[in-house]
């Protein structure tokens, strides 16, 4: 696999297309550039960055549609990940995260135990604010009440309320997306989120569930 140079300049125009018409026909047509200006730059990507953050796989472009009421068969961007870090490019530009997108109901169980301990959920608290210094957006599922049980005064109500917790930060299509400096960006977020990640990976680690 080749150094990363940058997604493809028919990236962005690809998955504005496929917004418009996301059909079999359209994909099929236009599969060449998903292969050679997407899908191929994201494991050139991944690669690069395996040495310091672990091997990484890009999702399937099929949507699972079995139990959904949208029946649209691809998905409107191409995501990258090596947990638990995620890239992603569409035709909004790029994106760059890390930390759990989607707790289980025992994750979220140790997450809200965690955040309750007050030496715990305040060196959460401080990881965020870093990573908001940082640059960095925080998102995840949230609850729009609190916690059944939870005192309405908790000094950590809004971190009890998510369901999911991961920082991350969203470029616009330019030109950077499509030189190697893309791969700047993505590494100088995951850096940053590591703090995060490893309050995550101590205090919550992967779910117990067994896999469906």
């Amino acid at each position: 696999m080749s150094a990363f140079a940058g997604f493809g300049e028919g990236a962005v125009e690809f998955y504005d297309g496929l917004l418009a018409d996301n059909s079999k026909a359209y994909w099929t047509d236009h599969r060449a550039t998903y292969e050679a200006d997407v899908r191929a730059p994201m494991l050139a990507l991944l690669t690069d960055l395996e040495p310091e953050f672990g091997p990484g796989k890009v999702f399937r472009p099929y949507r699972d549609v079995r139990f959904s009421a949208d029946k649209t068969p691809y998905k409107t961007h191409c995501g990258g990940f090596t947990a638990p870090f995620y890239v992603e490019v569409s035709s909004e530009g790029m994106l760059a995260a890390g930390g759990y997108y989607a707790m289980a109901p025992d994750q979220i169980a140790r997450y809200r135990t965690a955040v309750d301990d007050e030496r715990r959920g305040e060196d959460l608290r401080a990881r965020l604010a870093d990573a908001l210094a940082a640059g960095l957006t925080v998102g995840g599922e949230q609850l729009k009440t609190r916690p059944r049980g939870t005192d309405p005064d908790h000094p950590r109500l809004e971190l009890l309320r998510h369901k999911g917790l991961y920082v991350s930060r969203r470029w616009a299509p330019d030109d950077v997306l499509h030189g190697p400096r893309a791969r700047d960006r993505v590494r100088t977020v995951w850096r940053a989120a590591v703090p995060v990640t490893e309050w995550l990976a101590d205090h919550v680690g992967p779910t117990d569930a067994p896999r469906r």
